[in-house]
């Protein structure tokens, strides 16, 4: 007996052709972007009905077909760019640097930062006329560059000076895709820090695949490098101190080692005698003493020192690298202000609490050092993994190297011949910290 053909419906015809019409549009940015193939090719299609522009978590792109469909018969092109745009929010980690951020603003200063970036661009598959207000905005944001990162951190920042009729109309002109499916900070689960990683390995792919690719490219997509760079300050802070970790043993079951055929094998041919049981014990990394020295000279704020202990500490936790053991938290300008030794959560709090801002002197590093050292002749220390030392980099740097791992953070650009050969350096984005 002959099969009976299958009749498509309406849904499914609407399903395929959306499906057609977002490879049409991955292929035209293709011509354009062809750096960008792994990007553009990361995110796997979702019909879903309550859309009414592309939308993504980092792993889906949500679409409604009859929303895809009309605007590709009445502006392809306007696709092209809000296809591009969702993309650009995942290859610069929009969707999960935020932080505590309001998250009406912080979606606006994505939208500017990824429409800057692709107007700046200028390629045929997303050249579009610049407006008014739009070309007024990057006037502005262009005139601040010299003292904030023009970053989606940075135009955060600048959008807190706005009326809220301002930043009304700034939505309204940089909005292209939605950011329901954001992950919130509070509901971050393990499918939204899988996302988060996948992204950043793209993003060094596509950094390879530009620097492969040399001056075959136009200079407008340097923007793209600039971008993913500005976003890496709290991403590489985070395996910044996780340097400053020591190996040593827990008691925990490490499932990695454990081969659980062998151990089934024994209990089913030798009664209640496993062939191998699990380690008791697994090799872990964790902070056992850590030393912060705060640069209190007139040049660093009090707001950006406490914001920089909180994210630090934020940090530490989050990793699960900060063991019992001691942090010294040293105020220092020319001389030191200030030593206060956590031991546990209460005492972090307590801190917060009541932390003030000792010094408003000259810059001088030697004396954190000379007091450091006077702590381990003393045996107050005994297992000290590192120090961090959190500056603007004007001051006077010792001579000898320490006996321990030593890094200064800058909030600035400093003097690179007068950082010593030994000191390990780290420049942060300012405007990390001043949220």
């Amino acid at each position: 007996m002959k099969k009976k053909q299958h009749i498509q419906t309406q849904t499914e015809w609407e399903e395929e052709m959306s499906c057609k019409i977002l490879q049409f549009v991955h292929d035209e940015l293709y011509i354009d972007f062809r750096f960008l193939e792994i990007t553009l090719s990361a995110l796997e299609p979702k019909w879903d009905k309550r859309m009414t522009t592309l939308a993504t978590d980092g792993s889906m792109l949500f679409f409604s077909a009859e929303q895809l469909m009309r605007v590709f018969r009445n502006n392809p092109k306007y696709l092209n760019r809000v296809y591009l745009h969702t993309v650009m929010h995942c290859i610069f980690s929009h969707l999960w640097i935020a932080g505590k951020r309001e998250a009406f603003r912080w979606g606006i200063a994505c939208d500017i930062a990824v429409e800057y970036t692709i107007d700046h661009m200028e390629k045929d598959s997303t050249k579009r006329i610049i407006g008014w207000l739009r070309q007024k905005t990057y006037e502005e944001l262009e005139a601040w560059q010299k003292n904030m990162s023009l970053s989606a951190a940075g135009i955060y920042q600048w959008l807190s000076q706005k009326s809220v009729e301002e930043i009304q109309a700034l939505h309204q002109e940089f909005f292209a895709d939605d950011h329901v499916f954001w992950p919130k900070e509070e509901e971050k689960q393990a499918q939204a820090i899988q996302a988060q990683q996948k992204w950043s390995r793209i993003a060094r792919q596509t950094q390879l695949e530009q620097k492969r690719r040399g001056k075959e490219e136009g200079e407008g997509e340097e923007l793209i490098s600039v971008q993913m760079n500005a976003q890496k300050s709290r991403r590489s802070y985070r395996d910044f101190l996780k340097k400053f970790a020591l190996w040593q043993e827990e008691m925990h079951s490490d499932p990695d080692e454990f081969d659980l055929g062998f151990y089934l094998y024994g209990l089913q041919h030798y009664g209640n005698m496993p062939l191998l049981e699990p380690q008791e014990s697994r090799e872990v990394k964790k902070i056992r003493e850590f030393v912060v020295v705060l640069d209190t000279s007139y040049s660093t704020s009090g707001k950006l020192i406490e914001s920089f202990l909180r994210e630090t500490f934020d940090l530490l936790c989050q990793e699960d690298i900060l063991a019992k053991g001691k942090l010294h938290i040293i105020q220092c300008d020319e001389k030191v202000q200030s030593d206060i030794c956590i031991e546990n959560k209460q005492q972090l709090e307590q801190l917060f609490q009541n932390f003030t801002v000792q010094g408003g002197g000259n810059t001088d590093f030697r004396p954190a050092f000379a007091y450091v050292n006077q702590l381990l002749e003393e045996k107050k220390l005994t297992q000290l993994c590192g120090l961090l030392y959190f500056t603007d980099g004007k001051g006077i740097y010792p001579k000898k190297k320490p006996s321990y791992k030593t890094a200064f953070l800058f909030l600035e650009d400093f003097e690179e011949d007068k950082v010593p050969p030994w000191a390990i350096r780290m420049k942060l984005d300012k405007t990390e910290f001043e949220e």
